[in-house]
């Protein structure tokens, strides 16, 4: 993408034009040719003045007297000057000027009668050139400008602006590095965008308000002066603002939280006035500014030093939202994935106004993502979108591209002639459990553990009535650890999940260790991240559904938004040393439960793990339809509530509610 300057148009950031009269180049204060020209001048003068240093000046009259005394051992005869030697060391100034050692010299007179008292007196002499300017240039010239070129070299080296802005010197830190796209350079339009149908519709009227200002201001409507983009990572807010940008037509400054911090103090709040100042005089327009939480987290009160570098940039960043006109056409959208961290002056209204949630799509959604990545990939006749979409639940839409590019390059890697339906399926389970590890040799021991441990989860959550169904097991090495695993696919987008279900989730997360226990009669470490993912629940059982008649319905995580609930941030507890007793017996609790329910489906159904563990040893995976062959229909709610079940499949599930 193509970028300007950042003065563009010659206007300076109080909106003046720089004037250049006579069309020619000038010298200005703080030019480098003025800067050259004064060194080279100083260099002559120091040269002209100290270049007599430790010889006697004397007249003329004098260096001849001398000349027919005999004082001189040697004298040299240049166009302008006469140099005469008394001592031994001949050619060489003294350090003090004495009268009786150090060399004389005089301005040279046109007089014949010289040379011949030199001769007379048997005194050696030569001729010396002159210092002309071709002299002066090559000894003093030339160096200093290639030493200068040199150094105008690396000062544009160290401070390199940004893409499509050309060097900056070392000076210029205060200026911005905001990347200027106008309307044909982003690209992007709404038609590119898809899953988040809400956030567009939220921002089409940023567009409108862009495109024809008047018909908001003769109502007397004040367009937002600020729109935060509120998301998981990859769910396209950038490309959003982009969007924004290239339906409205207008110019589009871009740049991240963190361009704004340099390792001086001061940079980052020149760099906020330096945007704004620009932005206005390129009006309308609108700045996006990327992981807005690196520059706006919330101002600590009463630090000792007093305010760092970070809450400078974000002070002067409050000052300048609220020092614009909204009626002039500039518009902020920012963009982060941890709202919570943020500085509540920041999120008042009259500075981001509006906040628009950008959340991972749901199965609609993720079909038509995929068809925007799949439009320059030449799909094979057996490719369904809409069941790729289906195998995709949580999907952000980065995801999706990946996959789409993941599944082109395993079709060229195959020699395909298009992308199948199988190369897809590959690329997601790349996505999804990592990188198959072919080469990865494991003993015959570790085989048949893994392969009871997988069959173990596919069992139980096959059996259980409210748990996905489950979609694929593989006992080949994928990824850094993992030797198995067992795919499960929601058969809808769930936005909720019940006791039950939450129950029951648990439980097929235990079959791995319960059919360790069981069927090879020892527990191994293969199932380390299935007990993380247990007990994640049942602590978010326990502390924030109050799904635990022992602590009660009450909340007691402190946390930010649902999609930050994975994030590693620091745990602020708010409860009694008491409280945490009950709640950590809660949740050993409802795992030790979970694993008990999963032992008693695994001892009932002893046959059927068996029958799945063989089939892995032998295939070593194991697709759906043969799942539904060696285990019968998926259990589900209703059916688990028919009389008329098998006791087999019916007996787990009811024993493990008794």
């Amino acid at each position: 993408m193509a970028a300007s300057s950042n003065d563009p148009a010659g206007v300076n950031p109080r909106g003046r034009k720089h004037e250049k009269p006579g069309g020619g180049p000038r010298f200005r204060f703080g030019s480098p040719l003025l800067y050259l020209g004064l060194v080279v001048l100083g260099l002559v003068l120091f040269r002209n003045m100290f270049q007599e240093a430790g010889y006697l000046r004397v007249p003329y009259s004098a260096f001849k007297q001398a000349v027919r005394e005999g004082r001189f051992k040697r004298v040299q005869i240049g166009p302008d000057v006469l140099r005469g030697y008394t001592s031994e060391v001949i050619g060489q100034p003294a350090r003090n000027v004495d009268p009786t050692t150090s060399p004389w010299t005089s301005n040279r007179v046109e007089d014949p009668e010289l040379t011949r008292l030199l001769d007379e007196k048997k005194i050696e002499y030569e001729a010396i050139p002159g210092s002309g300017l071709g002299e002066s240039f090559w000894i003093w010239v030339l160096p200093l400008l290639l030493g200068f070129v040199f150094w105008t070299w690396v000062m544009r080296r160290m401070g390199a602006g940004g893409l499509g802005q050309g060097p900056q010197s070392v000076m210029s830190f205060g200026k911005t590095r905001a990347r200027v796209q106008a309307e044909a350079d982003t690209g992007v339009g709404f038609d590119d965008v898809a899953g988040i149908d809400e956030a567009v519709d939220e921002l089409r009227e940023i567009v409108e308000f862009l495109r024809t200002p008047e018909k908001f201001r003769k109502l007397g409507g004040r367009i937002p002066k600020g729109v935060l983009l509120v998301g998981p990572p990859g769910t396209g807010k950038t490309l959003l603002a982009q969007a924004v940008a290239g339906e409205a037509g207008v110019p589009f400054f871009s740049l991240s939280g963190s361009e704004f911090v340099e390792m001086f103090v001061g940079v980052g709040a020149a760099r906020v006035r330096d945007l704004f100042a620009q932005a206005q005089a390129k009006a309308p327009c609108i700045i996006f500014i990327d992981e807005l939480d690196a520059i706006g987290k919330t101002r600590s009160a009463g630090a000792v030093g007093g305010h760092d570098e970070r809450e400078q940039t974000l002070n002067q960043m409050l000052a300048e939202m609220d020092g614009f006109d909204a009626r002039a056409g500039l518009i902020i959208i920012a963009a982060t994935n941890r709202p919570e961290i943020l500085d509540s002056a920041l999120l008042r209204p009259g500075r981001f106004d509006r906040q628009v949630l950008v959340d991972r799509p749901d199965k609609r959604g993720r079909e038509r993502i995929l068809a925007i990545h799949a439009r320059e990939v030449k799909l094979g006749p057996d490719v369904d979108l809409r069941s790729i979409a289906a195998r995709t639940p949580g999907f952000a839409g980065a995801d999706l591209a990946n996959v789409v590019n993941e599944a082109a390059l395993l079709a060229a890697r195959r020699d395909h002639t298009a992308v199948l339906r199988t190369d897809f399926e590959e690329a997601i389970e790349r996505v999804v459990a990592g990188l198959e590890k072919k080469n990865r040799r494991i003993s015959e021991r570790e085989k048949e553990i893994v392969a009871h441990h997988e069959a173990g989860h596919a069992v139980v959550g096959w059996l259980l009535p409210h748990t996905e169904p489950v979609h694929k097991i593989s006992i080949i090495p994928r990824g850094l650890s993992a030797l198995g695993y067992t795919m499960s696919l929601p058969l809808e987008d769930r936005y909720l999940m019940s006791l039950d279900e939450l129950r029951d989730k648990m439980a097929a997360m235990m079959g791995g260790r319960a059919a360790e226990e069981l069927f090879i009669g020892e527990i191994s470490t293969g199932a380390s991240n299935d007990l993380k993912q247990a007990t994640d629940i049942a602590r978010l059982m326990v502390r924030d559904y109050g799904m635990s008649g022992e602590v009660g319905p009450v909340s007691l995580a402190e946390q930010g938004s649902a999609f930050l609930q994975s994030a590693a941030l620091p745990e602020m507890r708010s409860y009694s040393e008491k409280t945490a007793r009950m709640v950590d017996a809660e949740i050993r609790r409802l795992t030790l439960e979970a694993l008990e329910r999963a032992r008693s489906v695994l001892r009932a159904n002893r046959a059927l793990v068996e029958a799945v563990a063989a089939r892995l040893l032998a295939t070593e995976v194991v697709e759906e339809p043969e799942l539904v062959r060696i285990l019968g229909p998926k259990v589900t709610p209703a059916r688990a509530a028919d009389p008329d079940e098998p006791a087999e499949a019916m007996g787990a599930w009811g024993e493990s509610h008794a």
